[in-house]
């Protein structure tokens, strides 16, 4: 779940997570693990006719059978277990009676909390039949996400990341939405570090540190800069209702390079 810029409900949950054990990671491995898996059964299940409700009915109902909690709902009262959002909504979607069609933009978000330690994942999915622009759109979603995250080493700068992320977003003509970062998790849902921009920050002094915990999930879009939130006080839009998509993976920094924890 992607970390607003400035809203209390989000920031006042902070906490620093630095991994101390191998058997940390084996619980975070466990949390990361079942909601990759989760995520990847509700991209399966989604096709036109479907409603978000009944996505996330699947997703809860996975998470659940492993004795997990939805993050976003046990720690912001999230009114749902997972986060689905219909374009031009790109983030924080409330699930409900929307009817996915055939051509929708559809991001979904999975974090979950188990025996005390949390996973974060997401993805667009873009359901056929889908415009050229579109299909290159997501392709750069994962590569954009990828790029940031084959720059994490300890001792570097946390800046770094999105010096690369934005580097690959100009090269390549999208825009990065700016009011959405990255985020340290584990302990709970958004960690310190807190926010990681994966736009690049020259002032930003901060190193990565080794078992430092935290999320890469860059929204690239074709034009928007910055999202609003709707009137439900949760699902955030472009402005000008460009496309737009996130791929997130929570990772682990270390001496021999990034360990994904989000992977099915």
């Amino acid at each position: 779940m992607s970390q607003p810029l400035g809203p209390a409900r989000v920031r006042r949950h902070l906490r620093s997570m630095t991994i101390g054990s191998e058997d940390e990671l084996e619980q975070l491995r466990a949390a990361g693990s079942l909601v990759a898996r989760t995520l990847a059964a509700m991209g399966a299940a989604l096709e036109p006719g479907i409603t978000t409700r009944e996505l996330d009915q699947l997703g809860r109902a996975m998470l659940e059978r492993e004795g997990a909690r939805s993050a976003p709902e046990v720690t912001y009262d999230f009114p749902g277990a997972t986060c689905i959002s219909v374009g031009p909504d790109c983030a924080h979607g409330i699930p409900g009676d929307t009817v996915i069609k055939a051509g929708d933009l559809v991001n979904i978000d999975v974090s979950a909390e188990i025996d005390g330690f949390f996973g974060d994942t997401g993805a667009s999915f873009a359901v056929p039949p889908t415009a050229p622009k579109i299909e290159r759109l997501c392709r750069d979603g994962r590569r954009a996400m990828w790029t940031g995250i084959r720059s994490v080493k300890p001792g570097g700068k946390l800046n770094e990341i999105g010096r690369s992320i934005e580097g690959f977003a100009r090269k390549n003509g999208y825009s990065l939405v700016r009011n959405l970062a990255s985020h340290g998790v584990g302990r709970s849902l958004h960690d310190e570090p807190g926010d990681i921009p994966t736009w690049y920050e020259p002032g930003d002094p901060r190193r990565i540190t080794e078992g430092l915990v935290f999320t890469i999930e860059p929204f690239l879009s074709l034009g928007a800069d910055w999202v609003e939130e709707l009137d439900d006080g949760w699902t955030l839009r472009p402005p000008g209702h460009q496309p737009t998509v996130q791929y997130e993976h929570t990772l682990v920094a270390t001496s021999r390079g990034p360990v994904i924890l989000t992977l099915a």
